[in-house]
């Protein structure tokens, strides 16, 4: 069992930048896979970005390609996702999963945390 708690979230400007942090508690951290989802008021959630568990693999979602960048520290059991050039389109509760498997996918995650705000202002 893997537990997440996010962090990082808050206001910022169009064009600025943030870095969100996901820690993980609980045994083979270094074993999951990691991704990032996000929700929109009204909308459903989507993938944002996932990372293998060793860091050799990142997939991200077309709407955010050249802006963020997913990373990991195995060390510490923290996942992180900086985030560049935000856009108010942007504005979402962001969400770290975990899955024990070797793939870093868009879907299928068992393990979520239980999100921070992210909120770019025009």
């Amino acid at each position: 069992q893997v537990q997440l708690v996010e962090s990082g979230g808050g206001l910022v400007q169009a064009g600025g930048s943030l870095r969100l942090s996901c820690a993980a508690s609980g045994r083979s951290f270094s074993a999951y896979s990691m991704a990032w989802f996000r929700q929109a008021p009204g909308k459903e959630r989507k993938f944002v970005a996932s990372i293998t568990w060793n860091g050799g693999s990142t997939y991200y979602a077309d709407s955010v390609k050249g802006r963020f960048t997913i990373s990991r520290d195995n060390a510490k059991n923290t996942v992180y996702l900086q985030m560049n050039s935000l856009k108010p389109e942007d504005t979402a509760v962001y969400y770290c999963a975990a899955e024990n498997t070797a793939k870093a996918t868009n879907s299928g995650y068992g393990y979520w945390g239980q999100g921070t705000q992210v909120t770019v202002s025009s």
